[in-house]
C-alpha cells in the first residue's frame, strides 16, 4: 500500500514526516560536503600554472574538479591516443 500523501495525515505525523525529511536532506548535505575535504596536491599545482591568481574562485573550482576526477592526467579532456 503507498504511503498517503502528507496532507492527509494528522498534524503530528505530518510534523515527524517533514522533521524526518529534514533529517535525511541534512545527511545528503554532510555526506556530499565531506567527500572532499581537501584539494590534491597535484591538482593545487596544477590550478596555480594553470590560472594567475591562487586562491581564486575559478582556480579552487578547477582544483575541486580535477581532484574529483583523479588527477590532472584524468582530468581536462587532453589529446585522445590513437589506435
Amino acid at each position: 500500500m503507498p504511503n498517503p500523501p502528507v496532507k492527509e495525515m494528522p498534524r503530528q505525523q505530518q510534523k515527524a514526516v517533514k522533521a524526518s525529511m529534514a533529517e535525511q536532506a541534512a545527511m545528503k548535505m554532510v555526506k556530499k560536503s565531506s567527500a572532499l575535504k581537501e584539494i590534491s596536491a597535484a591538482c593545487k599545482s596544477a590550478a596555480k600554472r594553470k590560472f594567475k591568481v591562487w586562491p581564486s574562485a575559478y582556480a579552487s573550482g578547477w582544483g575541486v574538479r580535477c581532484t574529483r576526477a583523479g588527477g590532472p592526467s584524468k582530468f581536462g579532456g587532453g589529446k585522445k591516443k590513437k589506435k
